[in-house]
């Protein structure tokens, strides 16, 4: 099944380093960051889940949860756990799937639907290196896709969700390299007439499908 953005992510139910979860419940009223690994004992990996932890209360703030998989089992997990901890400086502070069966990963489109569990390598799963933001509506809200020799950005999943969230609330859009608290854009499906309304400070027109406003703190 193909995921795209505004599908309902997939439900499941899977063993992870804090418990079995289903998906959804585990979810609740937040918002997720789900994100993903090709194997256990990988460099890359094993500073992105590090750095994911020493970013975590970051995520607490914007009501965030934060969820890691990797095709292998929770038991060599809570092996790598040490390692991130002892490398990374920090211990990792989230639930890790277990998806040695690749149950979640062909769930997510992130692999051929016909590859099979078992013994493989991070090569044999290198196409599952996702980022997926899902809404508390169990919406996926955006995707990010790298390949294994790119550790990820992930101030740059939570600029991204600083938008997402943003423009949840508003009726806006976000300009290139936006930051919370910079100026935003009206969208061309607001007209002059309800922007005045709306914005009652002002707003800038540099076009007339390019207006620029400033959000009240």
């Amino acid at each position: 099944m193909t995921i795209r953005i505004g599908d309902t992510a997939p439900d499941f139910t899977a063993k992870t380093t804090e418990g079995t979860i289903k998906f959804h419940d585990w979810i609740g009223d937040k918002w997720v960051i789900l994100f993903s690994h090709p194997k256990d004992f990988t460099p890359v990996c094993t500073t992105e889940l590090g750095y994911m932890a020493g970013l975590k209360p970051e995520f607490d703030k914007r009501n965030t949860k934060i969820i890691g998989l990797s095709v292998d089992p929770v038991s060599d997990h809570n092996k790598w756990l040490g390692d991130i901890q002892e490398t990374q400086g920090h211990a990792v502070n989230y639930p890790l799937i277990g998806d040695h069966d690749l149950a979640v990963a062909k769930a997510y489109d992130m692999i051929h639907p016909e590859a099979r569990g078992g013994s493989r390598t991070a090569v044999d799963n290198a196409t599952i290196r996702s980022v997926f933001i899902i809404g508390p509506d169990k919406k996926v809200k955006a995707m990010l896709i790298y390949p294994m020799s790119a550790g990820r950005n992930f101030d740059e999943v939570l600029r991204l969700l600083d938008s997402l969230q943003l423009t949840a609330k508003h009726m806006v859009a976000t300009p290139v390299n936006w930051k919370p608290g910079q100026d935003v854009i009206i969208p061309t499906s607001v007209s002059d007439e309800d922007a005045k309304k709306k914005y009652p400070q002002g707003f800038k027109t540099l076009k007339p499908y390019l207006r620029i406003v400033s959000l009240p703190k």
